[in-house]
Order: structure tokens, then sequence, then C-alpha cells
């Protein structure tokens, strides 16, 4: 999604909150939670899940095992949960024209970085960079060339654009900056 005018253009960039992440979330939660389930009732030696008797599952080594993996399962659900809800990832590119800046914003983890703001002056950039890199994970990025810090990504590296959408979105980038396209 993007707002654009002469001067200005902003294009808002979407974080965590998406459904795939929501499901695998979910997914991971209820299989650890299982896990554990399961671990658990090896040790009471009692049937907290209909599907697998206690007696079935000894405690030493199966039972620790399955424990261990819901509880590893839980802390990295937990982690997940946790950049969804703090929506790691979001932010924002503004190009201004007008004032001749550049401003590039995300929201990072809690802490002492959680606001990630960058500032260029628009004279700097030097260029757009399309970098593509076909295969079993094929990967398209839009970067920007800023004299004397660098490429600094644009796109997601998880977001698949198609060769032709990623195209475009240099092209009009670049006639709106007035750069060339590397």
């Amino acid at each position: 999604m993007s707002w654009r005018s002469e001067r200005i253009w902003i294009e808002f960039i979407r974080g965590s909150r998406k459904i795939s992440n929501f499901c695998w979330a979910f997914i991971l939660f209820l299989g650890s939670l299982g896990f554990l389930v399961v671990g658990t009732s090896s040790y009471l030696g009692r049937d907290l899940i209909s599907l697998f008797p206690a007696q079935q599952i000894i405690f030493f080594p199966q039972g620790i095992v399955m424990s261990f993996y819901g509880i590893a399962g839980l802390f990295i659900s937990s982690d997940l949960w946790c950049t969804i809800l703090w929506n790691v990832g979001s932010g924002y590119d503004r190009f201004d024209k007008k004032e001749g800046i550049v401003c590039i914003f995300r929201w990072g983890f809690p802490g002492k970085n959680r606001r990630i703001l960058l500032r260029f002056l628009m004279k700097d950039i030097q260029s757009i960079r399309i970098e593509v890199k076909e295969g079993i994970y094929a990967r398209r990025v839009l970067y920007m060339e800023i004299r004397g810090q660098g490429a600094i990504p644009l796109t997601r590296t998880d977001k698949n654009l198609t060769p032709r959408e990623i195209e475009q979105k240099a092209a009009e980038l670049s006639y709106f900056l007035r750069v060339p396209i590397e």
C-alpha cells in the first residue's frame, strides 16, 4: 500500500501481522502443548489425553524427550506470538521532494532500538538497484544505493514480487527520485 503525490511518496511496509504467521504460531503452540501434555501424562501415570494411554509411553526416555520438545516449542511459539504482537518489521518509506529528505522507519523488538529511523538527503541517493536470485529460494529485493552508506533494502526479503512487479516498482521510484536503475 502506498500514497503518492507530486512531491511526496509514502510506501507503507507490512510487518509480521500476516495470516501465515498467525497460522504457524497457532499450529506450533498446539503441537508443543500436545507434546508437553503427553510427556506430563507419562510422568504422572494418568491418561490426560485419551488417545495416548500413559502406560504406552515410558517417562524415561520418551516422556522426558516429549516434555523437552513441548517446552522448546512453547518458547519458540511465544517468540513468534511476541513478534506478531509487536508487529516487528512494519513501518514506512517516505520520499519528500519538498524537503529533500528520505525517511525509512521500521518497528523493531522492544528495547533501546525499538524505533528504527533512517534519514538521508535525496541528493545522496545514487541509484535504485534490483537484486534477483532465482532457484529453489527465489529472492527479488529492491535496494536504494546511498553515497557513503551502502545499500538500503526497500522491500522485505520474504515478499516474493514477480519480476515484472519489482521492475515496475523500481522504474516508478527511479523516475520519482530522478536516479538511475542498476
